[in-house]
């Protein structure tokens, strides 16, 4: 039995039960799988409006090379025994599944942190976009500072939102 890749960008839907077994498969030094599931909220605090849909894009190859880099980051930090991400793409409704972590290792301290250093590292540093559509119309979602902040606990840095800022402030100032 061949093992299932350790990253999946798809459309479709996935079982987290499926999913975990199959990480587990012939591997009996594994003690503890630890597992985030992400899934699309209808509305952000303080927004206006629902969200009726969550459109996700990607750059095929560069967004499974991406992880796949992030992976190898967990696996040299922590003493995991094996990784999975699965992530979704396309056109999702509020409480679909988007994305999935497993961590697995001997112990649940080293599983826990890596899913978490995953899921940080996955908010600022993977190559995706999002659309949301509300009834005030569709707008791409912009990066976060507690993103970045998050993913600074673990030594890294990334400057995604006060890219996205600074971006915003030049596009508004040249616009009035």
């Amino acid at each position: 039995m061949t093992a299932p890749p350790r990253v999946s960008i798809q459309t479709a839907d996935f079982d987290l039960a499926a999913e975990t077994a199959a990480l587990r498969a012939g591997d009996l030094g594994i003690g503890a799988v630890a597992a985030f599931v992400g899934t699309v909220r209808d509305r952000h605090p303080g927004q206006a409006g629902g969200i009726s849909r969550l459109e996700l894009e990607h750059y095929p190859g560069m967004t499974e090379k991406a992880i796949e880099a992030m992976i190898d980051e967990a696996l040299r930090r922590f003493e995991l025994r094996a990784a999975r991400v699965v992530h979704r793409v396309g056109p999702l409704q509020p409480g679909e599944q988007i994305v999935l972590v497993l961590a697995a290792a001997a112990h649940r301290g080293a599983a826990f942190q890596a899913c978490e250093f995953l899921m940080d590292y996955l908010k600022t540093q993977a190559p995706f976009w999002k659309k949301e559509s509300t009834p005030e119309g569709e707008r791409w979602v912009d990066a976060r500072v507690a993103d970045d902040e998050a993913l600074a606990r673990w030594g890294l840095r990334a400057g995604n939102a006060a890219t996205a800022t600074a971006a915003a402030t030049a596009a508004t100032a040249a616009a009035g």
